[in-house]
């Protein structure tokens, strides 16, 4: 999903899906939920557009696709980026050399689509994902909000941008 031609670079979100996630909606529905990634996207899309914002989506479950769209960033006029990263989270420190060599702000977001399920807080889940090799550098860290995760990230985002930006 690409931003309409009539935002402005400036004021553009990224949206950046890990490894996975595009299976939501139909990897395993009692602990993700039923909402896709098609879905997220297009809840973004418009609310992106309802704040003024251009806003573009990416997804792939390789880490240098994700590492050269976040290089891309620098130079397409990206505001901020919103990441669920994943299990790349917990295991790449080539993401977060990524995310560090950018000059562009990011939130960091881990969610399931099932509001009932605790497997949507990394810290309820598997010791080995209660690290995270991005959040010490992200702007902010939303956990366990299922799918208003992105929500929340997006309205944070527009907020700063609103104000002058991140400090």
């Amino acid at each position: 999903m690409t931003s309409e031609a009539t935002k402005t670079k400036e004021q553009s979100i990224l949206l950046i899906h890990g490894p996975n996630l595009n299976l939501l909606g139909t990897r395993e529905p009692e602990k993700y939920g039923k909402e896709t990634m098609s879905d997220i996207e297009q809840k973004a899309q418009k609310q992106c557009s309802e704040l003024g914002l251009g806003f573009d989506a990416f997804q792939s479950n390789h880490e240098g696709a994700l590492i050269d769209r976040i290089h891309a960033a620098r130079a397409d006029g990206t505001a901020a980026i919103v990441i669920n990263a994943g299990a790349y989270t917990h295991t790449s420190v080539a993401l977060r050399d990524a995310l560090s060599s950018v000059p562009v702000p990011f939130i960091e977001v881990h969610v399931s689509l099932d509001f009932t399920s605790t497997i949507s807080n990394v810290h309820a889940r598997e010791l080995f994902r209660h690290h995270s090799y991005l959040s010490d550098i992200a702007k902010g860290v939303i956990v366990g909000l299922g799918s208003f995760g992105y929500t929340a990230a997006i309205s944070f985002i527009a907020n700063k941008l609103a104000s002058g930006g991140f400090a």
